[in-house]
C-alpha cells in the first residue's frame, strides 16, 4: 500500500540542491516510511531544478535507496562498528556519500566535502569528523573490492547473490522460486540486473479521452501504452489535462485483461476492490464509459480514496468512490458485480525498478500476514461476483506465496464457485505482439521486468459459473 508523501517536519527548511533534496528523500524513506516515487518528484518540482540537476537528484536518491542494504554493510566495515551504533541520520549521510564514491565515481574529495557540509546543514555538526573518516575509508577501495570483502566466508548462494546485486537474500530466494515455477531459474541474474535498472516511464492513453498517436510513441505490448517523452511527464499537455496518465505497461495489461476478456454488455456493474491510489481505476473508468458500464471504486484508507477521486476526476467524476474494508464486500453485496479487479496489497517485489526502497522495506516475516489478507480479499471478491462474472486477481509481486499459492488454495475448495480462465490467451489477444509468458498453473500470466520491460505483475482471471 502506498502512503502519501512524508510531511515536512516542523522547522525543517526546504532543500534546494540535488544532494540536499536526495538526503531529504532518503531520510524520509527511513524515518517516515515515505515512498520515494511520490516524494522525490514533488521535491524536484518545488525546487524548480533544471533537467540536469533533476537527473542528478534522481540518481543520488534512487541509487542510494536501491543499494541501501549493500551500502550499510560497507559502512559498518569502514566504520568498524555496527550500524545500530551510529545515529540514524548519520547513516543516511554515509549511504548517500558511499553511493557517490562507489557508483557515481564522484571524486573522493568532492563526495567527502559535500557530505561534511550536509552534516553541518542538517544539524549533525558533531558527526562531521566521523563522516569524514568513514567516507575516506570507503574511498580506499572500489565497489568490487568491498563486495569481495563482504562475500568472504559466505557460502549461501542466495546471500552471495544478494550482496553482489544489492537485494536481501530472502528476496533473491523468492524470485528464484518464482522463476523455477516456469522452469527458468537460469534467468535469475538477468531479473536482478533488471531490478537495478531504472524503469522507462510509460503513459496510458485513456480510451475515449486520448489516443496513443496524440500522446507519443506506442510501447511494446498494451494497446493503450505510450513511451513517455523526455522530461517531466506531468508537463505533457494530454497528461496535464487528465486524458492520459503515468502508468506502467504491466498495470495497463492487468486492467485490460479484465475489461477486454470478453465484450462488455451495457449496464454491467464493475468493482475495483482495492482501488488506491487510482491508476488502474482510471483506466477501468475509461473502459467502462466506452462500454456503458458502471464502476464502483473501493479503498480502505481514506487518504488513498482521495487519491482515487483525483485520478477519476478527468475520466468520470460520477464514479462512486467508497471507503471500506474489501473483506466485507462479499458479504454485504453478494453476487453483485459482473467484473471485479482485485489488485491486492502485496510485498511489491514486482516494482523494484520504480520503488527502489521496496526491497528493504519488507521482510520474509511479512509475507504470511499479507498472504492471509490476500486470501480473505479474494474470497470476498468471489462472493461479490455475479453469475457468469469475471474476476482478475492481480499482485505487483511474483512471490509464489502471494500469487499461485493463493489461487491454488481458492480453487482447491470443492465449494469454490469460480473456474480459471486462460489469462495468457486473453493477454495475447490484447497485446500488440505475442507475450512470452511461460507456463503457470490455471493459465495464469506472469509479466517480468527482464523479459517484458514491465513490472512483475501476476494476473489470474477467474469466472463464476452461471448455475
Amino acid at each position: 500500500m502506498t502512503p502519501s508523501p512524508a510531511p515536512r517536519r516542523a522547522g525543517q527548511r526546504a532543500a534546494t540542491t540535488p544532494r540536499a533534496i536526495a538526503l531529504e528523500v532518503v531520510t524520509a524513506v527511513r524515518a517516515d516510511d515515505a515512498y520515494a516515487n511520490l516524494l522525490l518528484p514533488a521535491r524536484i518540482r518545488r525546487a524548480r531544478l533544471s533537467p540536469a540537476d533533476a537527473a542528478l537528484t534522481t540518481e543520488l536518491a534512487y541509487g542510494t535507496l536501491r543499494r541501501r542494504g549493500l551500502y550499510d554493510r560497507i559502512v559498518e566495515k569502514a566504520a568498524g562498528r555496527a550500524l545500530a551504533a551510529i545515529d540514524a541520520p548519520v547513516t543516511d549521510l554515509l549511504a548517500l556519500g558511499t553511493h557517490q564514491l562507489l557508483a557515481m565515481r564522484t571524486p573522493a574529495h568532492a563526495a567527502v566535502d559535500e557530505s561534511v557540509r550536509l552534516a553541518r546543514a542538517t544539524g549533525q555538526s558533531r558527526a562531521t569528523g566521523f563522516v569524514n573518516a568513514v567516507l575516506r575509508a570507503v574511498a580506499r577501495a572500489d565497489e568490487p573490492q568491498w563486495v569481495a570483502r563482504l562475500l568472504a566466508g559466505i557460502d549461501d548462494p542466495d546471500e552471495r547473490l544478494g550482496i553482489t546485486t544489492a537485494h536481501p537474500a530472502w528476496v533473491v530466494a523468492a524470485l528464484r522460486a518464482a522463476l523455477e515455477r516456469e522452469g527458468r531459474a537460469d534467468e535469475l541474474e538477468r531479473l536482478l540486473t533488471a531490478d537495478n535498472t531504472p524503469a522507462r516511464v510509460m503513459l496510458a492513453a485513456l480510451p475515449g479521452l486520448s489516443t496513443t498517436d496524440e500522446v507519443g510513441a506506442p510501447a511494446s505490448w498494451a494497446p493503450t501504452a505510450v513511451l513517455a517523452p523526455a522530461g517531466d511527464p506531468g508537463a505533457h499537455p494530454v497528461v496535464a489535462a487528465g486524458r492520459a496518465r503515468v502508468q506502467d505497461e504491466g498495470s495497463q495489461l492487468a486492467a485490460l485483461a479484465l475489461t477486454r476478456a470478453r465484450a462488455v454488455r451495457a449496464g454491467e456493474r464493475w468493482l475495483d476492490l482495492c482501488a488506491g491510489p487510482g491508476g488502474k481505476a482510471a483506466l477501468l473508468a475509461a473502459e467502462a464509459r466506452q462500454g456503458d458500464a458502471v464502476l464502483v471504486a473501493n479503498e480502505v484508507v481514506p487518504a488513498r480514496a482521495g487519491l482515487v477521486r483525483s485520478a477519476l476526476q478527468a475520466v468520470d467524476p460520477a464514479v462512486e468512490v467508497r471507503v471500506g474494508d474489501g473483506r466485507a464486500i462479499g458479504a454485504d453485496e453478494p453476487a453483485r458485480y459482473d467484473r471485479i479487479l482485485l489488485d491486492a496489497p502485496c510485498t511489491g517485489l514486482g516494482a523494484l525498478r520504480r520503488r527502489p526502497e521496496a526491497r528493504w522495506r519488507k521482510s520474509a516475516g511479512d509475507v504470511p500476514e499479507l498472504a492471509a489478507l490476500q486470501a480473505q480479499l479474494l474470497r470476498s471478491a468471489v462472493d461479490a461476483l455475479a453469475p457468469g462474472g469475471i474476476l482478475a486477481y492481480v499482485t505487483c509481486s511474483p512471490h509464489p506465496a502471494e500469487t499461485t499459492a493463493i489461487v491454488d488454495a481458492l480453487l482447491a475448495d470443492p465449494a469454490c464457485p469460480v473456474t480459471p480462465l486462460d489469462t495468457r490467451a486473453v493477454l495475447d489477444g490484447i497485446s500488440r505482439a505475442p507475450l512470452d509468458l511461460g507456463a503457470l498453473p490455471h493459465g495464469a500470466a506472469q509479466l517480468w521486468p527482464h523479459r517484458h520491460g514491465t513490472d512483475a505483475m501476476f494476473i489470474q482471471l477467474l469466472q463464476r459459473g452461471t448455475a
